[in-house]
């Protein structure tokens, strides 16, 4: 059974639910109703920033072959005002790093957003932070030869029937939108 790493945040923890219900197990029943021979491993952290991400990599790699790599990382950089260049360079470092360890993965990155504007931060619009922040997803993909979901959450941000009370984190149902956000891409992967 070969191995795909999903690494990222609560996004991809499935804060506050059960185990099976975060998007990546929801993609294993995906991945086992088509007969495909993948085992999903989430590696979510509630909380984690890509800096965070890229510490606890190698932790992460060390546990064995990685057939599939999935970043979702970078919601909480958004989230505090981290520049836009950190996080990119964070997230580039993880995505080399995978592909130096695991030369024959396959990599998928997913792409974040913020679509309103909150007014100032640290100095600067943050309608101008969320345009540059949603704008380094798209290139990062290109330059490493990720597979790209152009955004985790479609269909779900802004949506309060598919989000926790927190307004935040997908629910059991938005969960299910953002595997299927995912699966849209990942299928193509793994079925090649």
């Amino acid at each position: 059974m070969q191995q795909i790493v999903f690494f990222g945040d609560s996004l991809t923890a499935g804060y506050g639910l059960p185990a099976g219900a975060s998007f990546p197990a929801q993609l294993q029943l995906k991945i086992d109703a088509a007969g495909l021979p993948y085992q999903a491993r989430n590696y979510g952290v509630s909380g984690e920033t890509s800096v965070g991400g890229r510490a606890r990599l190698p932790a992460v790699l060390a546990r064995g072959p990685v057939a599939v790599f999935v970043l979702a990382l970078g919601a909480n950089d958004g989230l505090r005002g981290i520049p836009v260049a950190d996080t990119a360079a964070n997230l580039g470092a993880i995505l080399a790093d995978v592909r130096r360890q695991f030369p024959a993965a396959r990599l998928v990155l997913a792409g974040l957003e913020f679509p309103f504007d909150l007014g100032p931060l640290g100095g600067q619009h943050l309608g101008q932070y969320a345009a540059r922040f949603k704008a380094l997803f798209r290139p990062l993909a290109e330059a490493a030869g990720a597979a790209f979901v152009p955004f985790l959450l479609a269909g779900v941000l802004g949506r309060r029937e598919l989000n926790l009370p927190d307004g935040v984190h997908p629910n059991a149902t938005g969960q299910r939108v953002v595997a299927d956000n995912v699966w849209a891409v990942l299928h193509e992967l793994l079925a090649a």
